[in-house]
Parts: C-alpha cells; structure tokens; sequence
C-alpha cells in the first residue's frame, strides 16, 4: 500500500509542530517571535542553529535543511519517514472514509486560511517597522559604519546608497514570550530591496569598534546571541551594494562582507554586487529525492525565492567555505537552478571561497 492510501499521513501533518518538538523533549528551545529556537540535537551548533516556524508548522536546521512535522522527527530520530509516522500516529495502515476525509481536509484549509493571514499581518507589520528603523538611519559616510566595514579590510570609493547607521539601535530579544531590551548601540543598516525596488527589510549589524572585527558581543546570560538580525522580510530580496546601471552580471554572496570582498576584488569590468541575505532566500525550497539528504533541486512552486532580473545572463553565486560544504553548494545549485529553468538564456555558476575559508577573511588574510 503507498503512501497516499495510508491515511495516517493525513493525521499526522494535523499534528501542531510545537507538540511534535514537546514530544522529541528537544533541549533549550526557546520562543523567538513566531518561532522556537535551538542548537540542533542532530548537529549541535549555535542557539539558532534549530529553527521551528509555529505558524507555519515548519523546520529548519541550518546544516541539514528543512520541512514539516514529519522531517523534523526524521530529522532528530534519525529515522526514515515510515518510521517517523509510526511514531507519531502508531502502527498500522489507516484508512478513513471519504466524509471523515473531506471533514478533515476543510479543517486543515480553515487552519491554512487562518495562519496565512496572521502570516501576512505580522509580515507588513514587521515591514512597517523596518523602513521606520531605515528612515531613523544616518549617512553611512563618515560614520562609525564605515570604520566597521574598514576594520574587516573593505574600504570603498563611494558609500553605497544601500546602507545607513544607527547610533543607539536597540537589540531586542525574546524572553519567556517577552520582547526585552538586552543592548542598544550603533549598528549598521543595509537595506533589503524587492524585485520591484521597494523596501522590505532592513538588515542590522551591531557595532563595537574596539573589537578585532568590530562585531558588538551580546549575551544573554552565558549564551552569545548573533550580532546580525533581519527585520521586516527577505523573501525574494536583495541588498543591492553598488549604485551601477544594469549589468549582465550578477554576483552574489550571502552576506554584506562577503560580497563587499568580491566587489573589492573585482572579478569582472561591469557587475552587479548583491548581498542574498541568507542562503535559504538565495537557494528558495529543495525538491525532496530519496536516497539524499540535499537534492540540490528547486521546488519551482516556491515563489518567495530570489529571483534575478531580466537584464541578468550570467549569474554567480559566491561560497563560502566556513559553513557546511555538502548543504551550501546544493542549496546554491537549487538557486542557480530555479533561476536558468525561469531565464532559458542565464548561466550560472558558484565560485568557492575554498575549504574552512571565509571570503573576507581571505581579504583580511591578504592586506
């Protein structure tokens, strides 16, 4: 019997993933806006390291990748999917009648209905605040802002329109589902463009010039919490870094130093340099194929992914070589991908930094 004539599938994506992850005992989860967050018990790693979306009833390890209920018991049991459902339902076929399943569909729609439009109201609300964070934001010139990209070896002819500075930009953080306040300081702002050029997001570091690489240390008791944080949305963004006209190439890195580093090194005489925020908006959802764990093959459903402009024919995506190498490179595939199945006549490529390298460091390696 297959899948799909197994009606427990049904009964166990009905699960809220919340009470899958009470059920797992997952250690040091905690509640981060709509998420929980965690190191992953499978790879361990940093406090956000585990990603649990509660409203949209997903996951995400940062190493392993994605997916419902279902793949996050995988995930943490090591098990495959047949295993995964035994453990969540029980054992042994389900078969329901075609009523109780159309009853129990129309729940699950209703259910769908209702996360999708706190989704959205949370989502312009969260836009909201970030183009406030962008209009309170200084020129970057001249400001500790640019110090702080000078001490990670990047320093640049002209200030990019793309950033701004922040002199007491508060760093907020999720306790005992509540917001508190644990630093304020200068940060510096980037923001993060839609295809269509309107602001959707704004992309802050928190500074602290007397550090090696000028990144502020905040914490919560013993745990180091990530000096960069995004606020408002990325879906299908960029953070667009040089102010040229359109050029048929586009190069981009994951992050702000990153791509500054390829800017500096200049690799072609006219090119686009953008910053893709995070791998997952770069790379969009994986096709899952059995027998791997990263298909580096696009779900072209998925339209929240970064996408290039029309104008781009060649596009390249910068890998760093500090990050897990196996997930990266399929995810960047997935991205280069689902961008030359959408643009016929668009080639891509990755270009690697080099095992256990960092592109800037690299920079910095070599000044």
């Amino acid at each position: 019997m297959s899948r799909r004539d197994d009606d427990r599938l049904d009964e166990a994506r009905a699960i809220p993933i919340k009470e899958i992850a009470d059920r797992l005992k997952i250690e040091r989860l905690t509640p981060r806006g709509d998420e929980l967050v965690a190191p992953c018990p499978v790879c361990g790693g940093k406090e956000d390291k585990l990603q649990i979306n509660t409203l949209n009833n997903v996951f995400l390890c940062r190493a392993f990748g994605g997916g419902d209920g279902i793949g996050l018991v995988e995930h943490v049991l090591g098990c495959d999917f047949k295993e995964a459902l035994t453990w969540l339902v029980g054992e042994g076929v389900v078969q329901l009648s075609d009523e109780e399943k159309a009853k129990r569909k129309a729940a699950r729609d209703a259910e769908d209905r209702k996360r999708s439009k706190i989704a959205a109201r949370k989502r312009a609300e969260s836009i909201a605040m970030a183009r406030a964070v962008w209009a309170d934001g200084r020129p970057f010139a001249g400001s500790p802002a640019e110090d702080y990209l000078a001490l990670r070896g990047i320093v640049l002819d002209a200030p990019p329109r793309a950033l701004r500075y922040h002199p007491a930009l508060r760093y907020m953080h999720k306790i005992d589902s509540q917001w508190t306040e644990l630093h304020r300081g200068p940060a510096m702002l980037a923001g993060i463009l839609a295809p269509n050029g309107d602001l959707i997001g704004v992309h802050r570091t928190w500074i602290d010039l007397s550090r090696p690489k000028g990144k502020a240390e905040i914490r919560h008791g013993e745990t180091v919490l990530n000096a960069k944080k995004v606020l408002g949305s990325q879906k299908g963004g960029a953070i667009r870094l040089d102010p040229l006209p359109e050029a048929s190439v586009l190069i981009m890195g994951e992050g702000i130093e990153t791509t500054f580093t390829a800017l500096i090194a200049k690799p072609f005489q006219s090119a686009h340099y953008w910053a893709g925020v995070s791998l997952d908006n770069m790379a969009g959802k994986m096709r899952k194929v059995k027998g791997k764990r990263h298909s580096g093959l696009p779900k072209m459903a998925d339209e929240n992914a970064f996408v290039p402009p029309h104008w781009v024919r060649r596009l390249v995506f910068l890998m760093d070589g500090d990050s897990e190498p196996k997930m990266t490179r399929a995810k960047l595939e997935s991205g280069l991908r689902r961008a030359m199945a959408l643009q016929p006549d668009l080639r891509g490529q990755i270009v690697h930094a080099g095992d256990g390298i960092d592109l800037n460091d690299l920079l910095l390696g070599a000044t």
